[in-house]
């Protein structure tokens, strides 16, 4: 079994009334208006009152600029007052806490976010993205799985319907030949089927390590905890399928945008300044988050610096690297919310599977959800502040605001 996986054993309790199974089934069938009806009103109408910065978190580098914020006083230095961040273990608890006022500021993955604003009515907003890259697909170490294509008959777990790790998942399965699914993990499968499931990160590793699932897609620092003590290994990195990729967002409902503009602005601010720190600073960032650092994540320093930093350098890549030409890290930390990665996601939402209702996705327009669910002004503002975001990057010469999107298995 993964030795450090018990570190992440966390647990969350959700509101009177509510249970947790309540609430992963209510996202699942995509019922959050329904869950967040019956949740008590009182509390988050106070909350909603109060100016104090309040983050949610899971236990993932993606939350790293939220984190480093907090971490380095950047908050506090743009005139915020900010409670310390909270951890919760899935995706589904920190939506509903977001949702329902709990939280003001969250990192969410891109494709929720797109989910919540048009699929559930949640009036969220994207303000930044929180990272690039940063996930992986793994598998069982001494599996036989040397490619996509042998992942046919296989069970793979992903974080959320409504993510980076599906969309690239189900793409390289597709151009692979292979047709991804949604079963019960024990049905028989076709001979070009791969089962897909829900599992929270904290969870997977342990499952790889009991050969409960062939692997897992997500986000670090759960793929090194797995190589280093749940025997995985690295079958792809996902910013080697989709070059440089948004995966988390920034994301603050609209109306507290609109009620206090000058509050997000430092927000957005903060943020901007953290993400340029820790692209700068992955070594000391990764220690600062660890357990044996500020303890903003559980695992040991070891798993997030090898989680930031090994990539090319590393001996073990040399074959799981397509496309070195591209000039990946494992992760990065850039702010600006390119329009184009916006568009993207929408049209292959369109053609991955997906739990639930998603008859909204078929209605969407690219060009309008691209215009519609970022907010450009306050990043911008901050990006004009803090132009060191673009220097010493591969970004294009000329416009830094726009890119072409390279996705290529």
């Amino acid at each position: 079994m993964c030795k450090e996986c018990d570190h992440y054993d966390l647990h969350y309790a959700p509101g009177a009334g509510v249970s947790r199974r309540h609430v992963l089934d209510q996202l699942a069938m995509g019922g959050l208006a329904s869950l967040l009806s019956g949740l008590p009103r009182a509390a988050n109408a106070a909350k909603t009152e109060d100016e104090t910065l309040r983050i949610g978190y899971l236990p993932i580098t993606d939350a790293t600029p939220l984190l480093v914020a907090h971490a380095k006083g950047y908050f506090e230095e743009e005139g915020l007052k900010v409670a310390k961040p909270e951890l919760i273990r899935g995706w589904a608890p920190l939506i509903e806490g977001f949702a329902a006022g709990r939280f003001n500021v969250v990192h969410l993955l891109k494709p929720t976010a797109l989910w919540l604003r048009y699929g559930s009515h949640v009036p969220v907003k994207v303000v930044a993205w929180a990272h690039t890259n940063g996930s992986a697909l793994v598998v069982q170490g001494d599996g036989g799985v040397k490619s996509f294509a042998d992942l046919a008959g296989k069970q793979l777990a992903v974080p959320f319907w409504y993510s980076m790790h599906n969309i690239v998942l189900q793409y390289a399965l597709r151009e692979s030949g292979l047709t991804p699914v949604i079963k019960p993990q024990h049905a028989m499968l076709g001979p070009k089927e791969v089962n897909l499931q829900i599992l929270q990160p904290p969870d997977m590793p342990p499952a790889l390590a009991a050969k409960k699932i062939d692997g897992y897609i997500v986000a670090e620092p759960f793929n090194a905890l797995g190589e280093l003590n749940a025997s995985a290994r690295v079958l792809r990195f996902t910013g080697d399928i989709w070059k440089n990729h948004p995966c988390c967002v920034v994301s603050i409902l609209q109306p507290l945008i609109e009620k206090r503009p000058a509050w997000a602005q430092k927000v957005v601010n903060a943020i901007v300044r953290a993400e340029i720190y820790a692209s700068q600073n992955k070594e000391e960032v990764a220690q600062l988050l660890s357990r044996d650092g500020a303890g903003y994540l559980p695992a040991p320093a070891k798993v997030v610096t090898r989680a930031v930093t090994a990539y090319g350098q590393e001996p073990v890549y040399k074959d799981v690297i397509r496309h070195a030409e591209w000039g990946n890290g494992r992760i990065d930390f850039q702010p600006w919310p390119y329009p184009s990665a916006t568009r993207l996601i929408v049209q292959q939402l369109k053609d991955t599977k997906i739990e639930g209702d998603r008859v909204f996705l078929d209605k969407l327009d690219p060009d309008f959800v691209t215009k519609d669910l970022v907010d450009y002004v306050l990043v911008k503002k901050a990006l004009a502040r803090y132009p060191d975001w673009w220097r010493d990057r591969s970004v294009a010469s000329g416009d830094p605001f726009s890119r072409q999107e390279v996705l290529a298995l």
